[in-house]
């Protein structure tokens, strides 16, 4: 009886000479093995144990070494900066949509104005 495919490799030993594996240089073998181990790393990161080595910017983390009176102004800036950014998207918006982006501003200006009501307040330290 014919057999129209080949027989399978019988030992590791024949995956070098086969000209069918996809091992058919040492290049490739380690490839392949570092493939595996990246996909490894990303699709079950809990069998590794992960630590970061990159540190948060500082920009983005709420330094206890700034007074209240820089956190606040940072605040103020930042809330004045999304109630223009929504009012200018809102004009973009059919008349339905643009309530609501309107109304989501208006939310930000209060918070706005209870950040520079809070900022009066504020004592300076020498």
């Amino acid at each position: 009886m014919f057999k129209p495919t080949p027989n399978p490799p019988e030992n590791e030993a024949n995956l070098e000479t086969d000209p069918t594996s996809p091992y058919t240089t040492i290049n490739s073998k380690k490839l392949h093995e570092a493939a595996e181990r990246a996909l490894d790393h990303y699709l079950c990161p809990g069998a590794h144990v992960m630590g970061s080595v990159n540190e948060p910017a500082p920009m983005y983390l709420a330094n206890p070494a700034y007074n209240t009176e820089s956190l606040l102004a940072n605040a103020s800036e930042t809330l004045g900066s999304a109630s223009e950014m929504l009012s200018n998207f809102a004009a973009t918006l059919d008349h339905s949509h643009r309530k609501t982006a309107l109304g989501i501003a208006q939310v930000v200006m209060v918070a706005e104005l209870a950040v520079n009501q809070a900022l009066d307040h504020v004592e300076l330290q020498p």
